[in-house]
């Protein structure tokens, strides 16, 4: 079958969660299901379609989880832990968008990649970092744990 084109569809981690739902993979996967409705259309219109999508809010609760054991487990290190988010938000994303073209009666596969970047750890933008991960904080709270970790918050 002749396509119209392809599309390239691109999710912020911010859009894979609601600022009035708790910040869980459970609501996470509901928010999914209907975004995955949208993409559906798309698909039924005759585009193929590329899906990638950010992981900053997820890979941050990965983190701070991770810190949160370390007493019990030795916390991830922070290339694994974004593996880990991109792992989760991908089977949500296959998981949704397959069962939806199923019931929209298309039969087609969905894959999900997991991806790597390659840097240069002397990179002079590590001096800066401008790409947010895990929850916003107060300034307030955002001072504590930059006085109490040593992160760089913004």
């Amino acid at each position: 079958m002749k396509t119209k084109g392809k599309v390239v569809i691109a999710l912020g981690g911010n859009a894979l969660q609601s600022k009035e739902s708790e910040p869980s993979a459970e609501a996470q996967l509901e928010l999914v299901k209907k975004t995955c409705g949208h993409i559906a259309e798309i698909i039924s219109a005759g585009y193929d379609i590329a899906l990638v999508h950010g992981n900053g809010p997820q890979v941050g609760r990965i983190v701070l989880a991770g810190e949160a054991a370390k007493d019990v487990v030795p916390p991830m290190p922070f290339d694994v832990c974004g593996a880990m988010s991109q792992g989760y938000i991908g089977y949500h994303l296959q998981q949704a968008l397959g069962d939806t073209l199923r019931n929209h009666r298309q039969d087609m596969p969905v894959a999900t990649v997991i991806t790597q970047m390659v840097v240069d750890k002397d990179d002079p933008a590590f001096l800066k970092p401008t790409k947010p991960i895990g929850p916003f904080y107060n300034e307030e709270e955002a001072l504590q744990i930059e006085k109490e970790k040593g992160y760089i918050m913004k």
